[in-house]
């Protein structure tokens, strides 16, 4: 038997072994509410339970599925098909090693300009002169000056919680945004931060820093973000089902 639960602790679930190894999906749904993309293991109903719900909210994209997040932190961790007794959840919520591996990679047609599904980034692209972003509902569209630059991964801890697998995020001012539509709710974290999402569908927004840095989510911005991902920090904490094989910088803590 294993446990997870998000970050804030308003949603906690066992399941039992054993676990389906794990599918990495890049399709545009995945990318906006991850905020980079998202990677899921899967198990019957009847070896899935949950301990404490509170905080858990649904977001249908489709008739097909549904997606549970955390309301209060904004941590994306279920997917649920309409019309299958399983359920598929977020190996970055699990707590210790999983002993799971990353079985393959799905809709990489759709993954972001910034990243390639395994190996290096891709070489130079789409250079928009100006970004454009949005949840899933559509509760929230804006848009920056572009384009993204570089774009950093992190693997510590409440980043894999916050996104399900790992994040990736690109420097933004945050004076230049310009929000045509905003409801976003924030969760606060132990060292001063506060990560951005959206409380209706889950998609992951935004970072503001306590020394007054500011990243966008890189897989919230629609269409090519002109950025390349250059970098990963953290990675003393990353996930046991995962390598990272793009030959970028790696850092055990910060850069």
């Amino acid at each position: 038997m294993m446990r997870g639960s998000c970050l804030c602790g308003g949603v906690a679930f066992e399941v039992d072994a054993p676990l389906r190894d794990v599918v990495a999906c890049h399709c545009t749904s995945c990318r906006k509410q991850s905020g980079h993309y998202w990677a899921a293991t899967s198990v019957t109903k009847d070896r899935f339970r949950l301990i404490r719900d509170d905080g858990l909210a649904w977001f249908s994209t489709s008739p097909a599925a549904r997606r549970g997040f955390c309301k209060e932190c904004g941590c994306f961790l279920f997917w649920e098909p309409t019309d299958e007794d399983r359920i598929s959840l977020s190996p970055g919520a699990l707590e210790g090693p999983t002993g799971l591996t990353i079985a393959k990679h799905i809709y990489t047609d759709e993954a972001g300009d910034y990243y390639t599904a395994e190996g290096p980034p891709p070489g130079p692209g789409v250079r928009p002169e100006t970004l454009h972003g949005s949840c899933l509902c559509g509760a929230n569209e804006f848009a920056l000056p572009g384009p993204a630059g570089g774009v950093g991964a992190c693997h510590c801890t409440q980043c894999r919680k916050f996104s399900g697998h790992y994040t990736a995020s690109f420097d933004a001012d945050e004076g230049t945004v310009d929000w045509q539509s905003r409801a976003i709710a924030e969760h606060a974290l132990p060292g001063g931060g506060r990560q951005a999402f959206c409380p209706t569908c889950g998609t992951r927004l935004f970072f503001r820093s306590p020394n007054v840095g500011f990243s966008i989510e890189a897989g919230c911005i629609d269409g090519p973000t002109g950025g390349r991902l250059d970098s990963h920090i953290f990675v003393a904490f990353k996930g046991d089902y995962y390598q990272i094989d793009d030959g970028l910088p790696q850092y055990a803590e910060r850069d």
